[in-house]
């Protein structure tokens, strides 16, 4: 989120130099495109979003990353709804 400049999730070249230069390992434009195309997987994006950002810093064969992606996704996901109609309730069952 602190180097997220315009606020849309996503790290752009800018925010990399920032980032770079705050960890004293300062970057040419030309060494933060290529490293973006590193971690994108060499997509036309020039941004890196939350999943490249972590698998970049955790690595690709991390058993923390994998935890963290399986519990984004299973945040993001809806909850699961019953089938069917609701279970018959009794006056003894209201609060």
């Amino acid at each position: 989120a602190e180097f997220d400049l315009n606020d849309e999730g996503e790290i752009d070249l800018m925010g990399l130099k920032r980032m770079m230069e705050k960890l004293g390992v300062p970057k040419t434009h030309l060494e933060l495109k290529k490293m973006i195309v590193e971690v994108t997987g060499g997509g036309s994006s020039n941004t890196i979003n939350y999943r490249d950002f972590v698998k970049m810093m955790l690595g690709k064969r991390s058993a923390v990353l994998k935890l963290v992606l399986l519990f984004e996704d299973k945040a993001s996901s809806s909850p699961c709804k019953p089938d069917g109609p609701p279970p018959k309730r009794d006056i003894t069952s209201l609060p």
